[in-house]
């Protein structure tokens, strides 16, 4: 399972014309969902995701995680996180998870998310989707469990 994230001053994500989530301060997690993921996996992600300290404190380090910084999450599918680029000039997906068990996932990272405290929104799974972020450094990571 990977996660793209970035850290934001705002972030949301618009499908079809509508607003699906947006955040003020907090991380975009572009997630994706690879062959032999599962929710031992997803945790794992979901804890480095909330753990990791990539904000400021009081003497500008990078010490604080999301939660601490009072921040939120916006949690969007991106099946192609688990493209094999390797070879030729067109991208493999064959190491993706199973559109349904790739939803699957998805869905139980969102919920574990939002069960715990950290405020938290979404895109639409398979959607298009249009991502409007302001990065705030730029500060982007790619974690993978």
């Amino acid at each position: 399972m990977i996660a793209l994230i970035q850290r934001v001053s705002e972030a949301s994500v618009t499908v079809e014309g509508e607003v699906t989530g947006a955040i003020g301060r907090g991380l975009l997690v572009l997630l994706g969902v690879e062959q032999g993921d599962d929710e031992a996996k997803a945790d794992k992600l979901l804890h480095k995701v909330s753990g990791y300290r990539i904000f400021s404190d009081e003497n500008g380090k990078m010490n604080l995680n999301v939660g601490q910084a009072s921040g939120s999450l916006l949690v969007v599918s991106q099946f192609t996180l688990a493209a094999d680029t390797g070879k030729g000039m067109r991208p493999s997906f064959s190491g993706g998870a199973h559109p349904a068990e790739a939803e699957r996932l998805y869905d139980y990272f969102v919920a574990k998310a939002r069960a715990g405290e950290i405020p938290t929104e979404t895109g639409r799974f398979a959607a298009d989707m249009k991502v409007a972020l302001v990065n705030d450094g730029p500060v982007t990571f790619w974690l993978q469990v």
